[in-house]
């Protein structure tokens, strides 16, 4: 349905992640996909949303080119805890800290998603909040062995391992914790084409 209504539109999806370009494909969404470098570095005084709004409109500035009938669609996704956003893990010594900090608490995951055309540039966001369970060293050091997460911020997926046996409650968008607020992407992409 959304392929015929989005038929004007050449899709080009920014993203290297595996996540994500399975989410397009399932919501019958055709695209291509043209990965280009930025330096993922924020003002220090953005927070939460502020954060991934930035870096996702960051990575659509390298595409200053966009020619008619192209749709640019860039995205970004943190953890957020205690006022600080938390990133990809530097190793496996930073990955078992920050699973340490995430455990027995609730933590926020912040997705933005922005669509930039030769006329316009939109930019949505999404919040879910997680809970985890109070996590041993022992399955912080299986989890991180056995599915090597190393590529997500806040060094976990919620749809392996640690999110079947750790995560107590979720408030919000699951797909969102995954890297895209699907829901959300639907919505803006229907309004877009019924421009």
């Amino acid at each position: 349905m959304l392929n015929e209504k989005l038929k004007n539109y050449h899709i080009i999806l920014a993203s290297g992640s595996p996540r994500r370009q399975h989410f397009f494909k399932e919501l019958d969404v055709e695209f291509t996909i043209d990965v280009r470098t930025v330096e993922e570095i924020y003002p220090p005084h953005l927070k939460a949303s502020e954060i991934t709004d930035y870096l996702a409109q960051l990575k659509a500035s390298a595409f200053p080119d966009i020619s008619e009938n192209n749709l640019v669609i860039t995205s970004d996704t943190i953890v957020w805890k205690d006022n600080m956003a938390i990133n990809k893990p530097i190793d496996f010594d930073d990955a078992v800290a920050m699973l340490q900090n995430l455990s027995d608490s609730m933590h926020e995951v912040y997705t933005s998603v922005c669509f930039s055309s030769k006329s316009f540039q939109i930019t949505v966001n999404d919040c879910t909040k997680v809970w985890f369970k109070k996590l041993s060293l022992d399955e912080i050091r299986y989890y991180l062995n056995t599915c090597k997460p190393f590529d997500k911020a806040g060094s976990y997926g919620i749809q392996d391992w640690l999110g079947y046996t750790g995560v107590e409650k979720i408030e919000g968008c699951f797909f969102n914790v995954m890297g895209l607020p699907t829901r959300l992407v639907y919505k803006t992409l229907m309004e877009i084409a019924n421009r």
